[in-house]
């Protein structure tokens, strides 16, 4: 038997793909590319999307199918959506809900079924959907808890609805042959969910970043200057938020944070303190208009950069900041301290004792830590870096987290893992 005859087929609900920018798709992207050798790929996901318009060659047809670096995909067309828009998102994850489906039916023999927890509840839905159509074996990789992620944020008061939610979810859990989560937190709130008896089958394996496509470069690379000219960072410390501008991250509060740090403000060795925020999200319109109000000019807002630039504007950072807001910890896992570690970036860390970045943080010395809610001390640790932004310091927490991801964290280890658990079901 030839090694393609080996092969055994994954099927992958991603909702969202390259060239999309959000992180799963990224990070699903990389694991199916890194998967090829051991499984042919079919990938099940929206058209690109994400930030809530579509092409016009999207518009077209019910789904599109096509081959991107030996990845079967199929897109599933879905209406425009509106990110401060609540409605208009139900009605964009329902059709991709509904199509992914139908779209199921149209695929081949699959072994295995890989579904991430996203779109809430429905990626877990979709998995136990595409094991019973395909008799396949069901890895649920539970990037993000919900509806707990929902209650973090009091997204919804609806105790019936949340209540379904969580039934649902547990269904998902429950029809898993294994849930793949990212941090030993998360792993504990599926341990939490079942009271400690009949636990799913769990491992957890970390996210990733690709050490090949971010790594750091020096401040004199051409595209680096040009970046900082663009927005008007030459020659100042930049503090730098890279990522969702979204609900779960208490960015509204560190503004006011922010806000003690006046324009004008200087670092030891002399540099302007600029905050950057790069990317987009539903919080990105109350903050501009709060820097607006409090003429906070040592605050910049920087679209998201294509993927072949991230390298660039993580690198442009002096120092970066990983987030969540309160109650998100055992829900979600910030994936943008990856890129930053790889970038080889001191970070600020504001999360909640015993999650896991925090975790890697803490046990790398790459940064400072603090808990979500205590303003005093991120006021305090923000004042450390600008004090401390011409020393040694900064480049050491940089290079322990750098040389952690460098054994741990790289896309061949956790593909590898993957690889694995998935074959021994």
């Amino acid at each position: 038997m030839s090694r393609e005859e080996e092969k055994r087929n994954l099927l992958i609900y991603a909702h969202y793909y390259i060239p999309d920018t959000a992180s799963t798709g990224q990070i699903l992207c990389e694991l199916a590319e890194g998967l090829l050798d051991q499984f042919e790929i079919t990938v099940i996901c929206v058209v690109p999307s994400y930030l809530g318009k579509v092409e016009e060659k999207y518009k077209t047809h019910n789904y599109y199918k096509e081959n991107i670096n030996g990845v079967q995909v199929f897109r599933v067309r879905v209406p425009e959506f509106s990110k401060t828009n609540k409605w208009s998102r139900v009605k964009n994850i329902c059709t991709y809900f509904l199509g992914a489906m139908a779209v199921t039916l149209k695929t081949g023999k699959a072994d295995y079924v890989l579904s991430v927890s996203q779109p809430p509840i429905l990626g877990g839905l979709l998995g136990v959907w595409g094991k019973w159509i395909k008799h396949a074996k069901f890895i649920y990789n539970i990037q993000d808890f919900n509806p707990e992620q929902i209650m973090a944020v009091h997204y919804s008061k609806s105790r019936m609805l949340i209540g379904l939610m969580m039934l649902a979810d547990k269904f998902s859990c429950r029809n898993s042959d294994l849930i793949i989560t990212v941090g030993r937190d998360l792993a504990e709130t599926v341990s939490k969910r079942f009271d400690r008896k009949k636990i799913p089958n769990t491992a957890i394996i970390n996210n990733w970043i690709d050490e090949k496509k971010i790594y750091p470069v020096d401040a004199g690379h051409p595209k680096i200057k040009a970046f900082k000219q663009k927005y008007g960072l030459e020659h100042k410390f930049i503090i730098m938020y890279s990522g969702n501008i979204g609900l779960y991250y208490d960015l509204e509060n560190l503004l006011k944070t922010i806000e003690r740090f006046k324009p004008g403000t200087k670092t030891a060795d002399g540099r302007d303190v600029v905050f950057a925020f790069v990317g987009a999200g539903s919080v990105l319109d109350r903050l501009i208009a709060f820097k607006e109000e409090k003429r906070m000019d040592q605050v910049l807002f920087i679209p998201y950069q294509d993927k072949a630039d991230l390298i660039y504007s993580l690198n442009a950072g002096d120092v970066h900041w990983i987030v969540n807001a309160k109650g998100i910890k055992g829900v979600s896992c910030p994936s943008k301290y990856y890129g930053v570690a790889a970038a080889k970036k001191p970070c600020l860390c504001v999360l909640e004792p015993g999650s896991e970045i925090r975790c890697i943080i803490e046990e790398t010395r790459g940064g400072l830590c603090c808990d979500p809610g205590d303003y005093v001390s991120i006021e305090k640790n923000i004042r450390w870096f600008i004090e401390h932004a011409d020393s040694e310091a900064l480049e050491e927490m940089g290079t322990r987290g750098r040389t952690h991801l460098l054994r741990c964290l790289t896309r061949d280890v956790s593909v590898k893992k993957y690889s694995e658990e998935i074959l021994n079901l």
